[in-house]
């Protein structure tokens, strides 16, 4: 098991959280964006996704989708790159 105190064993329990969400849309919504945009993020990074992986599903898809306002901490160009949905790749 990683040390999760460390950088990448911080990123390793985000990953596991982002695919384990409960729904598969939110598995594919908040674990597809993690794999596409994990390997360039920092501590500040890091520390927005794990905030957002302590709030409840139907939030951060109402937050992606843009039918309810993200709040203003969760604003900014991780969340716009979240709402673009680019990054979701359903498999058939």
């Amino acid at each position: 098991m990683p040390d999760l105190l460390t950088f990448e064993g911080r990123k390793q329990r985000a990953k596991f959280r982002a695919w384990h969400r409960g729904t598969r849309e939110a598995d594919y919504m908040i674990g597809g964006f993690f794999d596409r945009y994990h390997a360039h993020w920092g501590e500040e990074e890091l520390a927005w996704f794990e905030a957002l992986l302590e709030e409840d599903d139907v939030d951060v898809m109402a937050w992606a989708l843009k039918t309810q306002p993200t709040p203003p901490h969760f604003e900014g160009n991780l969340m716009r790159a979240m709402q673009q949905l680019d990054y979701v790749d359903i498999p058939r």
